[in-house]
């Protein structure tokens, strides 16, 4: 009889085992409850930067001083620019940011001190650093054509851009949006 009574848990042992139970039930609980949550974010996420927002990585000094190679932007996806706007889009399987200067029917003309003037209004540019024409095989003044826009970088001199039939006025199809806000380095974080 004294062996069967020391077989039998004591009423400490069956409660330590029964919080061990509900502790392995609750962990599990909440390790679910917590992929579910990191998977439904991560869907959120891929969705809202296919239709939404474009993380870039800028590389090239085309953009100087406004952008510096390394420098990480959000790209909001849109259509619809204002002379002045930072954009992005696809040319030969690269990602370009340059500024728009004009939308479908503008006229643009470069002078040869390099200043910009649109519909026959010149544009202050304080964001260039290096006023230029070239590198250039347009003939100005230069009409948009529909549906594209004329875009040049900031760095005038090294920038290849609507001034070249190399890169030319950017389609609608290449356009992936409004470059608005800059990430990184953290110290100049901020809408640009």
């Amino acid at each position: 009889m004294s062996e069967n009574q020391s077989a039998k848990p004591t009423i400490d042992e069956l409660k330590k085992e029964l919080k061990r139970v509900n502790n392995k039930k609750e962990y599990k609980r909440v390790l679910r409850n917590s992929i579910f949550v990191v998977v439904v974010v991560a869907a959120l996420a891929v969705l809202i930067s296919s239709f939404y927002v474009t993380v870039l990585k800028v590389t090239g000094d085309s953009m100087t001083p406004t952008l510096e190679t390394g420098e990480i932007v959000i790209a909001q996806n849109s259509s619809s620019f204002e002379p002045g706007d930072l954009i992005a889009f696809y040319y030969n399987n690269k990602v370009l940011v340059k500024r728009v200067l004009g939308s479908p029917g503008d006229w643009i003309n470069i002078d040869d001190d390099g200043l910009v003037s649109i519909n026959g209004v010149t544009i202050e540019e304080d964001y260039v650093t290096d006023k230029s024409l070239e590198p250039t095989d347009l003939t100005f003044p230069y009409q948009v054509p529909e549906n594209r826009f004329f875009v040049l970088g900031d760095h005038r001199n090294v920038s290849i851009d609507s001034r070249s039939t190399v890169v030319g006025c950017v389609t609608r199809e290449q356009l992936i949006g409004k470059v608005v806000f800059r990430v990184f380095p953290f110290k100049s974080m901020g809408n640009l």
